[in-house]
């Protein structure tokens, strides 16, 4: 059990990192859904590269996967108004529902490869390889590294944007920054995981953090915690019980932010 579990633990340990960061500036921003948008403009450019003859997970994919990235990345950046008379979420329910359906309208043209779409959006963790790992590995590093140079810039935009605006900050630039560094983490974790387990490694451990304290850090170690401490619980299920080990992991999010929410709600009285 140990050795069939590891490798997927050390890739959840990976997504824990970069997701449980970038999840505490989609809840400042309040954009919850953002990924799902952007994974699926991702699967669209994948549907689109194959009607050009190009196999699917393959490099040449990926890269057109983020060329529809970075366009969702710019449109996103380009919709955050100063005055808010629309909100931007529903702005990326209207992307991801157009995404969704073009991405119907092109795999008509190419039905026998829907299990392809369906096992890049749903993922199996638990049949991660190394080198997956590895890549995921390095790729996040140099997007942790990225953020973490212009972390005053970043956290600026999503915790004050009056503040950056008044300081002569292009908000647009870095907001474009912002979502096309974040489209490549979603793109790769779904890969690998899915879109339900992703988005559980992006919101659970930010809002169990931003429940218990306002400090970055403090809600950084926490979120590191939440996702490290479910990913444990998930995988020992999976393989107690024979689980399906994303359902378990995601499942085992759900069970700790509803212990969280009670603890919260107790310290309250």
């Amino acid at each position: 059990m140990f050795e069939l579990m590891f490798t997927p633990f050390v890739a959840c340990l990976i997504l824990t990192g970069i997701h449980a960061y970038l999840g505490i500036h989609v809840i400042e921003r309040e954009v919850i859904f953002v990924d799902l948008a952007l994974a699926q403009i991702a699967a669209l450019g994948a549907i689109f590269a194959f009607l050009f003859g190009i196999e699917f997970h393959s490099s040449s994919a990926f890269i057109v996967s983020m060329l529809f990235t970075f366009v969702g990345a710019t449109i996103f950046a380009l919709t955050r108004f100063k005055k808010k008379k629309v909100s931007q979420e529903a702005i990326i329910g209207i992307v991801y529902a157009v995404s969704a359906a073009a991405a119907i309208l092109v795999l008509d043209r190419a039905p026998s490869e829907a299990e392809h779409i369906k096992h890049m959006l749903v993922g199996n963790i638990l049949f991660v390889q190394w080198s997956e790992v590895l890549k995921i590995f390095v790729l996040y590093f140099l997007i942790g590294l990225f953020h973490f140079i212009y972390r005053k810039k970043f956290l600026l935009i999503s915790l004050d944007s009056e503040a950056a605006i008044n300081q002569k900050i292009s908000i647009k630039w870095w907001d474009f920054l912002f979502y096309a560094s974040f489209g490549v983490v979603i793109t790769s974790s779904v890969e690998i995981a899915g879109v339900l387990l992703v988005f559980s490694y992006l919101i659970v451990p930010a809002v169990c953090a931003v429940l218990f304290t306002n400090s970055i850090g403090k809600r950084l170690l926490v979120g590191w915690a939440v996702g490290i401490f479910a990913s444990l619980v998930g995988l020992y299920l999976s393989a107690k019980m024979d689980f399906p080990t994303g359902a378990a992991i995601i499942c085992s999010f759900g069970l700790v932010l509803i212990l969280l929410s009670f603890v919260y709600v107790m310290k309250q009285k």
